[in-house]
């Protein structure tokens, strides 16, 4: 099982570089967002949660026999928070691009950012 979740974070992650490449600025954000999907994935395939080994336990304690590795699961929570803010703050650029620009394509981005007027370009030294 643990190779069939490796294929699917490895599949995800191929689609999403896929879509990174593209010029299209929400495919570029999409593709991100899958990006930090796969990630969580690849989390989940690296936590070995079939290993059934409990977490340290003091002495005299019941052993808990199937408990699941803390660690994981909390570098999972953490990539999923980062993922949504990073695809957030994404999305605010890509709609303040569309804002300036009029369009998606990542090159009409870069002609939005040179000014028309040339003193704007060269200021006057003083």
């Amino acid at each position: 099982m643990t190779i069939l979740y490796a294929f699917c974070a490895a599949a995800i992650m191929g689609a999403a570089l896929y879509m990174i490449l593209s010029r299209n600025l929400v495919r570029i954000l999409l593709g991100l967002a899958l990006l930090s999907t796969g990630v969580n994935v690849m989390l989940f395939v690296a936590g070995d949660f079939g290993s059934r080994q409990p977490p340290l336990i003091r002495a005299g304690e019941k052993a808990l026999g199937e408990a699941a590795d803390p660690l994981a699961q909390a570098l999972i929570l953490t990539a999923i928070v980062i993922g949504f803010a990073l695809t957030v703050v994404l999305a605010t650029i890509v709609v303040t691009g569309w804002r300036s620009s009029g369009s998606l394509d990542a090159r009409d981005l870069d002609a939005a950012e040179q000014p028309d007027d040339p003193e704007i370009r060269e200021p006057h030294a003083d």
